[in-house]
């Protein structure tokens, strides 16, 4: 029996390994447009952890849907996003996935009110900022509920 149990566990866990080693992409299975647009990573791609090159491909698939503007605009983002250091930009990666568990009502009302300050009027949007900073956490904390509650719909019955 404890045979049959060894077995059982050693062979779900090839099989883990071969469905994650198909999951892999290769340079071959990339487009010629995802190849052209990652040619400079051509000669180490397979050295690249799998989950960058997943990154990488989706990337390359968006690039190669975009008009030349966002092209310009993605090019400066990505510059801005270069500069930044490794454990920063796996710390947006982090909190991004938070994001992408989230409800998406909740995702809809963090998207709407960051569309609210990116419109206000930098004078506005640099009192806020300032006001914020000088909260304490838990004053940080109840002006994040505050911000959420209002954000919400109120049921009428």
């Amino acid at each position: 029996m404890r045979f049959k149990h060894i077995l059982t566990v050693s062979v779900l866990l090839l099989a883990s390994f071969a469905i994650a080693a198909d999951d892999d992409i290769s340079w071959d299975s990339l487009t010629p447009e995802q190849q052209e647009v990652l040619g400079k990573f051509a000669d180490d791609w397979s050295a690249i952890a799998p989950a960058k090159r997943e990154r990488l491909a989706n990337g390359a698939s968006r690039w190669s849907t975009m008009t030349p503007d966002q092209r310009k605009k993605a090019k400066s983002r990505f510059s801005d996003w270069s500069r930044l250091s490794e454990d920063r930009r796996d710390r947006i990666r982090d909190r991004y996935d938070d994001y992408r568990k989230l409800p998406a009502d909740e995702q809809k009302r963090i998207r709407d009110n960051f569309q609210r300050f990116k419109h206000m009027n930098r004078e506005r949007r640099d009192k806020m900022r300032e006001r914020y900073r000088n909260m304490t956490p838990e004053q940080r904390q109840r002006f994040r509920e505050r911000m959420r509650d209002r954000a919400r719909p109120t049921s009428r019955d």
